[in-house]
């Protein structure tokens, strides 16, 4: 039997576009180089940080040796004297922000109070609260002095709520009194 001369006896399969094939075998090689790039500064970088490191782990141990030959040449002597310096000066901080000192309160007296009103008796007095009290008796050449007097405590604010009382008018024509007043702490703070 014979083939008709149309059919062909063998096949061959022809081969895929050349452009398409250039294409992609370009675009994988292109990659590859980027990929190799990639790997080549992880390597690099990991090996800076290996470097860096050691580096850091040499200046530790220097430093460390450092440290202990510092510690070893600290006199204990000196630590304890130290110590015992440092609790004396926070004591006596403690002891000055709680003393009372009333040279304030007699020098704010001798700049407020008239040359004409005297005090005869003077009784400061201290609170467990730590608020001072005023409590005396005077005499005063006028009652107008004694007025000059109550308005130069309210005027000046840290001799507060001041009550006059027991006023009398002597023979002599002064005025005797008797004075109970609260002090402003402040005034009574030591301060150096």
């Amino acid at each position: 039997m014979d083939l008709p001369p149309t059919i062909p006896t063998s096949f061959v399969p022809q081969p895929a576009s050349a452009a398409v094939r250039r294409f992609r075998s370009d675009f994988t090689g292109a990659f590859g180089y980027f990929a190799y790039g990639v790997l080549g500064i992880v390597f690099l970088l990991a090996l800076g940080v290996f470097a860096y490191g050691r580096i850091l782990a040499n200046q530790q141990a220097s430093e460390d040796a450092m440290l202990a030959k510092a510690e070893a040449a600290i006199d204990p002597n000196t630590v304890v004297g130290f110590t015992r310096l440092r609790d004396r000066l926070n004591f006596g901080s403690t002891l000055l922000s709680k003393h009372v000192a009333f040279s304030g309160f007699f020098t704010l007296l001798e700049t407020i109070l008239p040359t004409t009103v005297r005090f005869t008796t003077l009784h400061l007095t201290l609170d467990d609260k730590g608020n001072a009290s005023l409590n005396g008796a005077g005499i005063a050449e006028s009652f107008n002095a004694l007025a000059a007097t109550s308005a130069a405590f309210a005027a000046d604010g840290h001799i507060k709520d001041a009550i006059f009382s027991n006023i009398t008018v002597n023979k002599d024509n002064t005025v005797s009194f008797s004075i109970s007043a609260a002090l402003d702490p402040k005034l009574i703070t030591f301060s150096p």
